[in-house]
């Protein structure tokens, strides 16, 4: 079945179970695998959007203030809890039914996209190197040369064990689940930056905050024009291969040993 055909098909059973009627979104600010949506699901009332914020605000600043606290206070592995938390939003978004996982995974990324990325990175890549070993050549290269097989194991699970999660929650779950309440492209990609850098906070230094949030923008960017998680995930990895080889790694451990690395 093509995508069209069960986007038609969820259109169509949707005001069926619900008694009300779907449109397809006006603005795009939506996930790769958002279908049509309601009324006033697409243009959320006062009251909705009001929810809306304060679910936002639980989610995204709230709970990573409590991840901050069970890292650090309780020695929480943050491995346990990316995992976890990505598995909560999957099950919800299993009940929504404006909303298509398949779809989501099977939106591709085009060539061009794939050499925007690149180019991208390799400009920053140099600016990043430059800066590092200027303001802290003692830490270029640390890692991998001082304990290449850490370096080794991170480079292979990060990738799986942090990036899949952290794309999925900010990029795709928050696109999907809360694009309704942006008026234009800027606010939400500057929002969307922002609660990514608090989700890093609990490293707690300027960098991977300061850092997360202009890779954010980037991200977020990206994912509002391409509106593809494999994009967005490989965009992802590279960054942060480059931070974990370059020396900067150092900025994104909370100290608690972390079972898979």
């Amino acid at each position: 079945m093509s995508s069209n055909t069960s986007e038609m098909s969820a259109a169509s059973i949707y005001p069926i179970l619900t008694g009300r009627r779907a449109i397809p979104r006006a603005d795009g600010f939506a996930a790769g695998g958002s279908l049509p949506r309601t009324d006033d699901v697409a243009t959320p009332s006062q009251q909705r959007r009001m929810w809306l914020i304060c679910e936002l605000g639980l989610i995204f600043v709230v709970a990573p203030l409590l991840m901050r606290e069970a890292v650090f206070h309780y020695k929480v592995p943050l491995f346990y809890a990316l995992p976890p938390v990505m598995i909560g939003i999957l099950i919800f978004l299993s009940y929504d039914p404006t909303f298509r996982l398949k779809r989501e995974l099977l939106r591709g990324v085009s060539w061009p996209t794939v050499r925007s990325i690149l180019l991208i990175f390799a400009v920053g890549a140099s600016i990043v190197a430059a800066l590092v070993a200027i303001t802290m050549p003692d830490r270029l290269f640390a890692l991998a040369a001082e304990r290449p097989g850490r370096w080794a194991k991170i480079m292979v699970l990060y990738p799986f064990t942090s990036v899949l999660a952290q794309e999925f929650v900010y990029r795709v779950f928050f696109f999907h689940r809360y694009g309704p309440l942006f008026q234009n492209r800027s606010t939400l990609i500057v929002v969307n930056a922002l609660v990514f850098a608090l989700g890093h906070m609990l490293f707690r230094n300027w960098i991977a905050v300061g850092g997360t949030f202009v890779t954010g923008l980037l991200f977020a960017w990206r994912y509002e024009r391409k509106r593809s998680f494999w994009a967005v995930w490989f965009e992802h990895v590279l960054w942060g291969w480059l931070v974990f080889t370059i020396g900067l790694g150092v900025f994104f451990f909370t100290g608690v040993k972390n079972p898979a690395w």
